[in-house]
């Protein structure tokens, strides 16, 4: 890519893509609240509606005046921005492939995808509800998530398409020793991440989720929680490339945006898998 050549609407679209493809936690929030993100520090209204109430029915009698429904908004602040920033030697352009820069571009997408699934995977704490399972294995880690997914039903969270598991790899090793996940009746509907499905909720796996070491154990911070739980919006606002002043070479330089929140505490569940070290044979 000669850099006369770099229109940054179609490299912003590209590297959108490739984000996307990319994204394990983000792709499971809704991202219906993106609005005009321009730089840090910018908030997004998110607004929904209070419950309804549904009451008898009296034939031949008048119905009540009708509800003034309550509004609930929060407010979601982009607080994080993420920026990369490289170049590509003239020589070394001209002796590797011409798809150089391209690869530099998906290795950028992949490493900012890493650092916005990471930052959706640190709200753990802001879970209300939490599951414990301590030291599960092939055995009984199913149950464990079937337990687990008990809590939303007792929320009334019913829909399992809209609900998923997001678990480490090592969680995710026990389940697929289980050998009881069922793949999709559509297989391009695997997304990057889907393992499966358990009861019709989809399994991913991310190494992007928080652990934390005790010492003796490892506690893993899995989530289950529906598609509406948590927002996310982004915003890619500036790619530029540019000739660096003391340097032969074509440089890409770009920032990303974006914030998080719990919007729907009822339908998250902190999944806490506590995996204790094992002993060390004896010599």
């Amino acid at each position: 890519m000669a850099i006369q050549n770099f229109i940054p609407t179609v490299w912003s679209e590209n590297l959108y893509e490739e984000l996307d493809k990319q994204y394990v936690a983000v792709t499971n929030c809704n991202r219906e609240f993106e609005g005009d993100i321009r730089e840090k520090g910018d908030t997004v209204q998110i607004c929904g509606v209070g419950n309804v109430r549904v009451r008898d029915y009296v034939k031949n009698a008048n119905m009540e005046d009708p509800e003034t429904l309550s509004e609930n908004c929060k407010t979601l602040e982009i607080d994080q921005a993420k920026y990369f920033n490289f170049q590509i030697d003239d020589i070394d352009r001209a002796q590797a492939s011409p798809r150089l820069m391209e690869a530099a571009m998906k290795k950028a997408a992949s490493a900012l995808a890493n650092s916005a699934d990471a930052y959706v995977f640190s709200l753990y704490s802001q879970a209300q509800n939490v599951y414990v399972s301590n030291n599960p294995t092939v055995d009984t880690i199913i149950s464990e998530l079937i337990n687990a997914r008990a809590q939303l039903y007792k929320k009334n969270v019913s829909n399992s398409e809209e609900v998923v598991f997001e678990v480490t790899p090592e969680v995710a090793a026990l389940i697929l020793k289980a050998k009881v996940l069922h793949a999709t009746d559509n297989s391009t509907a695997l997304e990057a991440g889907c393992i499966g499905s358990i009861g019709g909720c989809k399994v991913y796996v991310s190494n992007n989720i928080n652990r934390i070491d005790t010492g003796a154990s490892i506690l893993h911070h899995c989530f289950l929680r529906t598609k509406r739980a948590i927002a996310f919006a982004e915003q890619l606002s500036e790619i530029d490339a540019y000739r660096p002043e003391l340097r032969f070479a074509d440089a890409v330089k770009g920032l990303h945006l974006y914030g998080a929140k719990v919007v729907y505490p009822n339908e998250f569940v902190l999944l806490r898998v506590q995996i204790d070290y094992e002993p060390e044979e004896e010599e």
